[in-house]
C-alpha cells in the first residue's frame, strides 16, 4: 500500500485525538474501520505507530518520526494547492467566474445558489454537503472549496483552519420540533424543562450542539432520554408521528405534520458562518457572496411564520441596525490563523441575521 495524504490526516488526527474513539468521531469513520486503517497504515511504514492503552493511544517512537513529519507534510500540502488555485485564478483572467461552495444541514446552502443565479448569473456554481463542520473548513483551507457555509453554537469559535476568514451570517434561536398533536403544540412557546420525558431525534453532526444541548438540558433539571441518530427526513417522520421531539434553528420552513414552537428564554442559539480564504479570493467576488448570503437568509426566515411571531415580540438590541427580512441581530467577522491570531481576532462589524437546521450531534437541523 501507497501512503496517502489521507493517511497522513488520520495520524494526525489519531495522535491528537489520543483516543481512538475521539478520533473515529473527528474522522467520521467507525472505531472499528479506522482501527482497520491504521493497522494497514503500519504495515505499510514498517511498526507500530501508536501504542493502545486503557487510557487512550499514544505515539511510539517510530510514530513520533511519522507525526513530525506529517506536521510538515500536510501544511506545506496546503500551502501548495492554496498557491495553484490562486495562480489558476489570475491566469484565467476573463474566463467565466466558478464558484465551489460548501455547506452543512439547512436551505441556505440552496438558497444562496439560487440568489447567486439571479445576482451573477455568468456565474458556475458547484456544491459540496457533509454533516461535518471540519471537513468543509479542512477543504476550504486546503484551496477545495472558494466559500463554506457552516455555524457554531452560541458563542463558540469557528472550526479551527490556517488562514480562513469566518464572517458571522445570522444567529438564530434554536426552537422545537412537536408532532401537531402534542400536548405542547398549542402554547405559544415550551419550557426545555417540560421535555423531561420525550425522547429526541437528531442528525450526525462534529460540532458543540450535543454538549451544548446537554448543558441546557442539565441546567433545565434532567438528562435527555434516548436519541435516535438519522438522517434528517427520519428524523422529521419520527416527530410527526409523535416517537420523538426534535429541535431546529428559527428559520426551519413550515412542515405538515410539524409544529414549531420557541424554547422560553431562548437557552440555545446557533451562529451561521460564511468561512473563505482570503488570498483566494477578490474582494468584490466575498463582497457578493457575503451580500447573497444574507439575503438568502433573508427569504428563508421569511418563510417562518414562528419565527416573525418570536422577532415580534422582541425590541432591537441596542446599537444594532435592522435587518429588512427578521429584524435586528450583529455580527461579528473573525480570522482564523494560529499564526497571526492566537484567540479570534474580530476582524469587522456587520448586520444580518439567521438560517436554518436540526439538531445534530454537533449542530442544529436545517
Amino acid at each position: 500500500m501507497e501512503l496517502e495524504l489521507r493517511h497522513l490526516k488520520t495520524i494526525r488526527t489519531t495522535a491528537d485525538a489520543g483516543s481512538l474513539t475521539r478520533a473515529a468521531t473527528v474522522l467520521g469513520l467507525a472505531q472499528p474501520a479506522l482501527s482497520a486503517q491504521l493497522r494497514r497504515i503500519e504495515r505499510a511504514l514498517g511498526g507500530a505507530l501508536f501504542e493502545r492503552g486503557r487510557h487512550g493511544v499514544r505515539t511510539t517512537a517510530l510514530g513520533e518520526l511519522v507525526l513530525e513529519r506529517t506536521r510538515i507534510v500536510l501544511p506545506a500540502v496546503s500551502d501548495l494547492q492554496r498557491e495553484a488555485a490562486r495562480f489558476a485564478r489570475a491566469r484565467r483572467g476573463g474566463e467565466r467566474l466558478r464558484l465551489r461552495l460548501g455547506g452543512t444541514h439547512g436551505p441556505l446552502l440552496g438558497a444562496l445558489v439560487d440568489r447567486l443565479a439571479d445576482a451573477a448569473p455568468g456565474t458556475a456554481v458547484s456544491t459540496c454537503a457533509s454533516w461535518s463542520e471540519r471537513e468543509l473548513a479542512e477543504l476550504l483551507a486546503e484551496g477545495r472549496l472558494d466559500f463554506v457555509l457552516t455555524g457554531t453554537c452560541g458563542s463558540a469559535p469557528p472550526p479551527e483552519c490556517p488562514h480562513v476568514r469566518w464572517e458571522e451570517i445570522a444567529v438564530d434561536p434554536v426552537f422545537v420540533m412537536l408532532a401537531d398533536g402534542h400536548r405542547l403544540a398549542r402554547g405559544r412557546e415550551v419550557d426545555l424543562a417540560a421535555l423531561v420525558d420525550e425522547e429526541w431525534a437528531c442528525v450526525p453532526g462534529d460540532g458543540c450542539f450535543a454538549d451544548c444541548f446537554t448543558a441546557a438540558c442539565a441546567r433545565a433539571g434532567f438528562t435527555p432520554r434516548r436519541m435516535y441518530e438519522t438522517d434528517t427526513a427520519s428524523c422529521v417522520h419520527l416527530v410527526q408521528v409523535g416517537r420523538a421531539v426534535g429541535l431546529c434553528r428559527a428559520t426551519f420552513p413550515p412542515t405538515p405534520g410539524l409544529t414549531i414552537r420557541p424554547l422560553a428564554g431562548t437557552p440555545l442559539s446557533w451562529r451561521h458562518l460564511l468561512g473563505w480564504h482570503p488570498s483566494g479570493q477578490q474582494p468584490d467576488t466575498v463582497a457578493t457572496v457575503l451580500a447573497q448570503a444574507r439575503e438568502a437568509h433573508a427569504g428563508v426566515a421569511a418563510r417562518s411564520d414562528s419565527y416573525a411571531r418570536w422577532l415580534a415580540q422582541r425590541r432591537p438590541a441596542p446599537n444594532a441596525l435592522p435587518h429588512p427580512a427578521y429584524g435586528t441581530v450583529r455580527a461579528t467577522g473573525y480570522t482564523t490563523d494560529p499564526a497571526t491570531d492566537p484567540a479570534m481576532v474580530p476582524a469587522m462589524d456587520s448586520t444580518t441575521a439567521p438560517a436554518t437546521g436540526y439538531i445534530t450531534r454537533g449542530q442544529g437541523v436545517g
